[in-house]
C-alpha cells in the first residue's frame, strides 16, 4: 500500500513540474486539515518567489527552480511520506512548516544526505551545527521567540518583572512545548510565575483554560498555538476581557486569520515576529510585474502580503541565497544537496543584500556557521490595529537572551548526539 501510494505521489508531483528544471526544491505543504487556512498562505509565498526568479531571472544562476508540491495535511505520517517520495527526484531541501514531520525528518535527512530548512519551528536545538549537521533554522527559533516576548514585557516594565505572573497558552503538541524550559530558566532569573495551560489540538474548545485564566489572573498570556486554536484563544480572551495588549503570541499566532474573527475585540494583540509584515517592500512591485499580473500566482494570488504568506516567500528567499552561495562556492549552477550545506553553513544576509532582494529591513541579517545553524535570534515585536486591518511593527529588531538559550542549545543537542549516537564536528 506503501508503495503504490509513493508511486502515485511521485506520479503526481513530476506531472506537475516544469521541464528541464535541475533545482528541485519540495513544497511540502499542507492545504488541507485544520491547519489548511494557514498552511495554504505559506505555501503560496513559497511558490511565488521561486515563480518569480524563474520568470525574471531565469532561476538562479542560469538554473530554473521546480517546486513539487507534495500535501502533508499537517500530519506526520504523510509529511514522512511525501519526503520518501521526492528525496530521489534531485531534491536539494526541505521546509516542511511543521515541526512533528521535522522530528521525524531529522535523523532522514543525515542519512540520506539532504539539508533540512526549518525557519522559526522544528527542533531548537539544531541551531548547533556540530550535532545536526544537516539542519538549519535561521534566522530564529521558538526558544528565541520566548525570550524575545520577555524582553519586550521587561521593557514594558521598567525593566523588572519580580512578583509578575505570565501564563504559556499552548498547543499541547511538540510545537507547542518547545518554549516551556527557556519560560522556566526565564521564570527563575527575573522572577515571574510561570503558569503552563495546554490546549489539546485543533484547539476548538478552550473553555476551561480561559476560565482558569480568569481565575488566576496572570498579568500577561504568551501564546504558542496555531490555526483555529489562535482564532478561539483571541475570542476567549476577549470575553473575559482580558487586556489585548497583554496577550503575546510566537510567530505562528500572528496572522491576520487569526485577528479578524474576532473584529474590534483583537485591537491591541501582540505577536513575536522575524520578518516584516505589509506589502510596502521593492520585491512585492517585482511580484506584481513578473507574478500576479502574468496570472502565476500561487493558487491565484489571492493571499499575497499576508503575514504567513509573507513568511513562506521569506523561506524562499533564504534558501535561494543559499543555492548562490552553494553555486558561488562549487563553481557550478548544478548544486548537489552537499554543496547546498556548504552554501548554508556560508550564508551571509546582510542588510545591504536584503536592499538589494527588494525587502529592506525585512528581516535580522542572517550569517551562518558549521557551528551556528541558526543566526542571530533576533525577532521583533508586531502588534493588530483593528481599525485599520493591519500589523504595525512596534519595536526594532531584539536579541534574545543568549545566556539564557545557549546553555539549553548546548544541553539538548549534546543529550540528542548521545542518544543518536554522534560524535560532534569539530568546527
Amino acid at each position: 500500500m506503501k508503495t503504490k501510494l509513493t508511486a502515485l505521489v511521485v506520479a503526481g508531483i513530476m506531472a506537475g513540474a516544469p521541464a528541464m528544471a535541475d533545482l528541485v526544491v519540495p513544497n511540502l505543504s499542507y492545504r488541507t486539515g485544520p491547519y489548511g487556512a494557514n498552511g495554504t498562505q505559506y505555501a503560496d509565498g513559497f511558490n511565488d518567489y521561486f515563480t518569480l526568479l524563474n520568470e525574471r531571472d531565469g532561476g538562479i544562476g542560469g538554473e530554473k527552480i521546480q517546486v513539487p508540491e507534495c500535501e502533508t495535511a499537517y500530519n506526520t505520517e504523510k509529511g514522512v511520506e511525501c519526503y520518501e517520495a521526492t528525496k530521489d527526484t534531485g531534491a536539494l531541501v526541505y521546509n516542511p512548516l511543521s515541526t512533528g514531520i521535522t522530528y521525524q525528518l531529522i535523523p532522514k535527512v543525515a542519512e540520506d544526505k539532504k539539508v533540512l530548512y526549518t525557519p522559526g519551528y522544528g527542533r531548537t536545538s539544531a541551531k548547533n551545527g556540530k550535532v545536526f549537521e544537516w539542519i538549519f533554522n535561521a534566522p530564529a527559533n521558538y526558544w528565541d521567540g520566548a525570550s524575545v516576548a520577555i524582553k519586550h514585557l521587561l521593557d514594558e516594565n521598567g525593566g523588572s518583572l519580580e512578583g509578575k505572573k505570565i501564563a504559556l497558552v499552548y498547543h499541547n503538541s511538540a510545537y507547542g512545548k518547545e518554549p516551556i524550559r527557556t519560560l522556566q530558566e526565564l521564570a527563575d532569573k527575573h522572577g515571574f510565575t510561570l503558569t503552563e495551560v495546554p490546549v489539546e489540538a485543533p484547539g476548538q474548545e478552550q473553555g476551561s483554560q480561559w476560565l482558569q485564566i480568569r481565575r488566576e489572573r496572570p498579568d500577561y498570556v504568551i501564546m504558542y498555538g496555531w490555526g483555529v486554536m489562535n482564532q478561539v484563544a483571541i475570542q476567549e480572551a476577549a470575553n473575559i476581557r482580558f487586556p489585548m495588549e497583554n496577550l503575546i503570541g510566537i510567530w505562528w499566532a500572528g496572522s491576520e486569520i487569526d485577528v479578524q474573527p474576532a473584529g474590534a475585540a483583537a485591537d491591541g494583540y501582540k505577536a513575536v515576529t522575524f520578518n516584516g509584515v505589509g506589502q510596502d517592500y521593492p520585491l512585492y512591485d517585482d511580484l506584481q510585474q513578473y507574478v500576479i499580473e502574468p496570472g502565476k500566482a500561487s493558487q491565484g494570488g489571492e493571499h499575497v502580503g499576508s503575514a504567513v504568506y509573507s513568511r513562506g516567500m521569506y523561506a524562499a528567499v533564504v534558501i535561494a541565497e543559499a543555492i548562490r552561495k552553494a553555486q558561488e562556492l562549487a563553481g557550478t549552477s548544478d548544486i548537489t544537496p552537499e554543496q547546498l550545506r556548504e552554501g548554508f553553513e556560508n550564508l551571509d544576509i546582510t542588510e545591504e543584500r536584503l536592499a538589494e532582494i527588494g525587502l529592506p529591513d525585512f528581516g535580522p541579517p542572517i550569517q551562518l556557521s558549521c557551528s551556528n545553524h541558526g543566526g542571530s535570534g533576533m525577532a521583533r515585536i508586531q502588534q493588530w490595529d483593528a481599525e485599520a486591518g493591519q500589523w504595525n511593527l512596534i519595536t526594532e529588531f531584539t536579541e534574545p537572551d543568549q545566556e539564557v538559550v545557549q546553555p539549553l542549545i548546548e544541553e539538548d543537542s549534546q543529550a540528542y548526539a548521545t542518544e543518536a549516537g554522534i560524535t560532534p564536528r569539530d568546527c
